[in-house]
């Protein structure tokens, strides 16, 4: 009988013949290695979908603190900088014209210039009747319009400065009724992926909504297809499961939606992580989109280690939704994802452990549940305040 094919650096040997990842790796089907999986606090993104500031390119504005500006303070920087430089390039071209026996349109624009020297050469303001020749004065009548021109637009971008300060972002929590909750109507997109080496083809018992409290008078079961479309896509990372919901009204509390990966001959199920996107947008609104994404590793766990999941425990991927209605913004009625805790199911630390579990049928599975929770009980109402006259609030 011949030997069995050696395994992969960073694997191990179940079965007699089969070769697994170490816990903590999973197989990149790419560089045909066993690759250890790491995530990152900074790989957590929450977007509420709402900007207040200007976005400059990096390459060019590299001071932090004009990021911190208000959208109409830094449209007074950049009028400011288009005139600077588009008054520079104009002074730099009439020196090119000619300059003829002194009748020439170019002549008298720059002795118009020269005029405007009021930091330089100022002797000319006394001897009006004389022609300037002088290079200086008229380099002085360029930079006098051009400190003029920096001066009142970095004083008008201070001045906004000043009376926005008048006003302040105030949030408030209001109790809520169905009407509320029905006029939220929003595009929703779930999309978690099970990092791994499988594939949508382990995929079981995806298909059904369970919503309310599991033993109380408000528990349903209904198919996935009456919340939205589901599907399954393989990536590089992992099968990938999507839920997307158009003209979404949701009035439950609790939703719970699970499936399962399993064993197939010759391929068990494994995973290391998870990764997920939500994202919500209003559906007449489709500028504003709220979104939470991040990576999970290994739950709770405090010492980092690789770790891989199987077994029946169920992995918990917990999230809430919260409705915020953007009175600044004609009403803007966005739903935020958040996402709040992670329950790791069954895991695996250790190759021995690892190893046993592969050879086990009865641990031939990777349990998952989304639970979303839709905190209906109040809607945060965000608007502006002007704090120097109380009572009174506008509209930006």
């Amino acid at each position: 009988m011949a030997n069995p094919k050696p395994c992969l650096p960073n694997s191990f040997r179940f079965n007699s013949t089969l070769c697994a990842c170490n816990p903590g790796y999973f197989k990149n089907s790419t560089s045909n290695s066993c690759t250890l999986f790491q995530a990152s606090a900074k790989e957590w993104v929450v977007n509420s979908g709402v900007d207040y500031s200007i976005t400059f390119p990096a390459t060019i504005f590299s001071f932090d603190s004009i990021k911190k500006f208000t959208q109409s303070q830094a449209v007074f920087l950049e009028a400011t900088l288009v005139m600077l430089l588009s008054w520079l390039a104009f002074c730099f071209f009439v020196r090119f014209g000619k300059l003829g026996d002194g009748t020439t349109a170019w002549f008298r624009i720059r002795w118009w210039i020269s005029r405007l020297d009021i930091s330089f050469a100022t002797r000319h303001w006394l001897d009006d009747q004389k022609v300037v020749m002088k290079r200086k004065t008229e380099l002085g009548g360029t930079f006098s319009v051009a400190s003029w021109i920096l001066f009142i637009g970095l004083f008008a971008t201070l001045l906004y400065q000043i009376i926005s300060k008048r006003t302040v972002e105030v949030h408030n929590l209001r109790a809520t009724n169905a009407p509320d909750l029905l006029s939220f109507v929003n595009d929703m997109e779930f999309n978690i992926t099970t990092i791994s080496s499988m594939s949508c083809s382990h995929l079981r018992g995806l298909g059904t909504l369970v919503t309310g409290t599991p033993g109380f008078i408000d528990y349903r079961v209904f198919p996935l297809s009456v919340f939205g479309k589901y599907s399954c896509q393989n990536t590089s990372l992992g099968p990938t499961i999507t839920l997307k919901c158009n003209n979404c009204r949701i009035i439950q509390d609790n939703l719970y939606i699970s499936w399962q990966f399993v064993d197939l001959p010759n391929d068990p199920a494994t995973a290391v992580g998870f990764q997920f996107n939500l994202t919500a947008k209003n559906h007449a609104d489709s500028k504003h989109v709220s979104f939470v994404s991040g990576t999970l590793k290994n739950g709770s766990n405090r010492d980092d280690r690789p770790i891989t999941f199987r077994g029946a425990d169920v992995n918990i991927l917990k999230f809430h939704l919260f409705p915020r209605v953007y009175r600044n913004f004609h009403d803007l009625r966005l739903v935020q994802p958040l996402f709040h805790e992670f329950i790791p199911g069954s895991s695996f630390l250790e190759s021995r452990q690892l190893q046993s579990s592969l050879q086990s049928s009865r641990d031939g599975l990777i349990n998952t549940t989304l639970y979303v929770n839709y905190l209906s009980a109040y809607i945060v109402e965000i608007d502006n305040q002007n704090i120097l006259e109380p009572g009174k609030n506008f509209s930006s």
